[in-house]
C-alpha cells in the first residue's frame, strides 16, 4: 500500500515534517510493509521555508538583516533546488512577532530586511524566488523592499524617504536606475491568499492597519500615503496598482512586488504544490492522509488540506484529514474531496498538555484508522 503524507504543521506543537513522521509511525503499526511519501506541507505563511527546505533537501541561511523598526534581527530563508532556488517569509525579517504589541507603529515599520533577505539571494546566485507574505508589520507598500535592491524614492528636496509608510505622502521622485540588475533574470513567485487592493476601504490600511497598531485617525493617513505611493508610481512608471488584486497584501508589499519586480501572485499552497511536485508523488497512491492544527469550514479557502485533497480528488484517492480542533462548518469539506476528518485528541486536557501531546496523539489517531482500513484490506 501506498501511503502519501501531506499534513502542514500544527502550530506550537508539532512542524509538517514531524507531523508526517508521526503518521508515518501510525501506519507502520498497522501496515508495516507500506510504502509512506512524506511531503510535509505549508500555505505561503509561516512555516513554508521549513517545509520546502524539509521536503526538498535544501540548506537553510541565517543572515543579519534589519527588522521592521530598523534594528538588527536574526532571519533565516531556503535555498532548495540545488541552489537556484530561495524561499522567504518576509515576516522572518519584517514580521508582526518581531515587534513587543506595545511598539507596533505601521506609521514606521519597514520592508527594507525583506529586501536584504532578496539581495543575499541573488548573491547565492539563485534564479527563482519564492516570498510567502503573510504576517507583516508593514504598511510601506514595499518601499523599504525597494530601497534595500537599490530603488530611490525622494522627496521634493532631493532627501531619500525615511522608512515607514507614514513618509509616503513625501514621495515626489522614483528613481530605478540602480536596481539590483540580477533581478531581471530571476523569476519571482508570491505566496499571497489575501485579494485586497492597495487602497480604499477594503485596502491594506484599513483592512490589516489596525492589527499592525493603527489607530483610525492613522489608518485614513496611511490609506491616503498609499494611494500617492500609487499614483507616483502610476505616473512615473506607467503601473497602475491602486486596486490591483492582491497589491494590498503585506501593507502593500505585494503592489511593490508587482509593479517593481513583475512578480506573480498565486495562492501559497498552489505554489507549494507546484514546487514539492505533489501531483507527481501521489501518482498510484491509496490513500492520502493530511491535517493541521485547526479544521474548519475556513479550510475551504485556501489552507492546506484543502489544496492537498484538490490534488487527490483529481485521481479519487481518498483523503483522511487530521487536526487538533475540527469546527463549525466542516460538512462541507465532505462534498469537496475529503473522505474522512479526525480529531487526534485521546480525552479533555488542558492545551498545554494537548500541544505537548501532538505527535503521539497524532501517531494513535493514524493507527486508529489504519486498522479500519486493515478490515477491508484483509477481506479482499
Amino acid at each position: 500500500m501506498k501511503f502519501v503524507l501531506a499534513p502542514d504543521s500544527f502550530k506550537e506543537s508539532m512542524t509538517a515534517k514531524n507531523a508526517a513522521l508521526a503518521m508515518e509511525k501510525g501506519i507502520k503499526k498497522v501496515f508495516p510493509d507500506a510504502e509512506c511519501v512524506i511531503v510535509p506541507m505549508a500555505d505561503g505563511g509561516e512555516g513554508t521555508v521549513e517545509s520546502l527546505v524539509s521536503m526538498m533537501d535544501g540548506e537553510l541561511i541565517r543572515t543579519e538583516v534589519l527588522g521592521p523598526l530598523g534594528e538588527k534581527v536574526i532571519a533565516d530563508y531556503g535555498l532548495v533546488d540545488a541552489g537556484s532556488t530561495a524561499v522567504i517569509e518576509m515576516a522572518s525579517a519584517s514580521g508582526l512577532e518581531l515587534i513587543k504589541p506595545e511598539d507596533r507603529n505601521p506609521l514606521r515599520t519597514t520592508t527594507y530586511g525583506t529586501g536584504q533577505l532578496i539581495k543575499h539571494a541573488l548573491d547565492k546566485g539563485v534564479s527563482r524566488i519564492l516570498i510567502g507574505i503573510g504576517g507583516s508589520a508593514t504598511n510601506d507598500g514595499g518601499a523599504g523592499m525597494l530601497q534595500a535592491l537599490g530603488v530611490s524614492f525622494k522627496d521634493r528636496s532631493g532627501e531619500e524617504l525615511a522608512f515607514g509608510g507614514g513618509a509616503l505622502d513625501q514621495l515626489h521622485s522614483i528613481d530605478v536606475s540602480g536596481i539590483d540588475e540580477r533581478l531581471k533574470k530571476v523569476k519571482i513567485d508570491v505566496a499571497c491568499d489575501v485579494t485586497n487592493p492597495l487602497v480604499g476601504e477594503n485596502g491594506a490600511s484599513a483592512i490589516f492597519g489596525p492589527q499592525k497598531g493603527a489607530t483610525p485617525e492613522v489608518v485614513v493617513f496611511l490609506d491616503q500615503n498609499l494611494a500617492h505611493f500609487a499614483e507616483m508610481i502610476k505616473q512615473q512608471l506607467n503601473q497602475d496598482i491602486a486596486d490591483m488584486e492582491g497589491a494590498g497584501a503585506a501593507g502593500g508589499l505585494g503592489g511593490g512586488l508587482m509593479a517593481f519586480l513583475d512578480a506573480r501572485l498565486e495562492k501559497g499552497i498552489e505554489l507549494v504544490i507546484e514546487y514539492t511536485g505533489l501531483e507527481e508523488r501521489m501518482k498510484g497512491a491509496d490513500f492520502v492522509f493530511t491535517g493541521e492544527g485547526s479544521i474548519d469550514g475556513q479550510t475551504l479557502f485556501g489552507k492546506t488540506p484543502y489544496g492537498v485533497a484538490s490534488i487527490a480528488n483529481q485521481s479519487s484517492i481518498p483523503v483522511i484529514a487530521f487536526a487538533g480542533r475540527i469546527g463549525e462548518g466542516v460538512e462541507a469539506l465532505y462534498d469537496n474531496g475529503f473522505t474522512a476528518i479526525v480529531g487526534i485528541l485521546n480525552g479533555v486536557t488542558s492545551l498545554e498538555e494537548a500541544l505537548d501531546a501532538g505527535e503521539a496523539n497524532l501517531a494513535f489517531a493514524a493507527e486508529n484508522i489504519c486498522r479500519v482500513l486493515k478490515i477491508n484490506v484483509d477481506k479482499s
